[in-house]
Parts: structure tokens; sequence; C-alpha cells
């Protein structure tokens, strides 16, 4: 039986236009083996909870650099909720101050990831994730 590959769809919320960051994940996540969405630049959260659903992912990664991490992280959240994707992993990164974290994790986030997080370590946390063996994780 062939194994399932882990999807993951890599998005741009907001306004924010550079996507160097999200980019560069997007191809560690491929490299490593996983199915990888990326959705692009300027995306609501509405369409980023939508392409989730659609392509059926295990998990959501958010690119935040514009500071708006606050309100666009909890509405995705609240739409995969509404979705029944309870079960997707939402991780983040971007600027992301450090008294921001906790309150990202109790919202539900399963991983923040600063500037300088070697994709290795990005990579070894989904699959932790995904495979039920962490529930969250911090790095940054």
């Amino acid at each position: 039986m062939v194994e399932r590959k882990i999807r993951v769809l890599v998005a741009k919320p907001g306004l924010d236009g550079h996507d160097r960051g999200a980019k560069v994940v997007a191809r560690a996540l491929r490299d490593a083996g996983m199915e990888v969405i990326y959705t692009g630049l300027r995306q609501t959260p509405e369409m980023i909870a939508e392409s989730a659903l659609q392509e059926d992912v295990d998990a959501v990664g958010l690119s935040i650099l514009s500071g708006a991490h606050m309100a666009l992280v909890p509405r995705v959240l609240e739409l995969l909720r509404e979705n029944g994707q309870e079960h997707v992993k939402v991780f983040v990164g971007g600027i992301i101050p450090d008294e921001d974290i906790p309150r990202l994790l109790e919202m539900g986030v399963a991983g923040v990831y600063g500037p300088g997080t070697l994709t290795d370590t990005i990579i070894e946390d989904i699959r932790k994730l995904t495979a039920g063996k962490s529930e969250q994780v911090v790095s940054s």
C-alpha cells in the first residue's frame, strides 16, 4: 500500500507583498516529499480556508510579515473549524513578536517560526504534527 503524502497549503494572507520566505519553505517541503499547494500573494482568510478544504490538506502554513497576524490567523482558524477541518494543523512564519506567540498557540496554532528557522526544523515539525506525535511546536 502506498502511503499518502503529507499535503500542505502555503499561503500569504493579507496585503503583504513579500513571498520569498514562503517560496523557500514551499520548495523545502516539496523537496522533502510533501505535496505543496502555494496560493500566492494577497489571499483572504476565506480564500485560504476554501483552498484548504478543496485541496484536502493536512497542514496550512501562513507567512505573515505585515504585522496583521493577530487579525488574520484567528479568522483562518475559525473558518477551518467551520469547515470541519479541526484536524488541519496551522503553522505561522514571519515576523511574529515573542509576546504574541503564546496567544497564537492558545488559539490553536501548532507551530510558530521566525526568520532564520531552518527548513529542516519546519519539515520535521510538520511530520510530527501530522502524524499525531505532537500537538504543538514552537521555534523562533
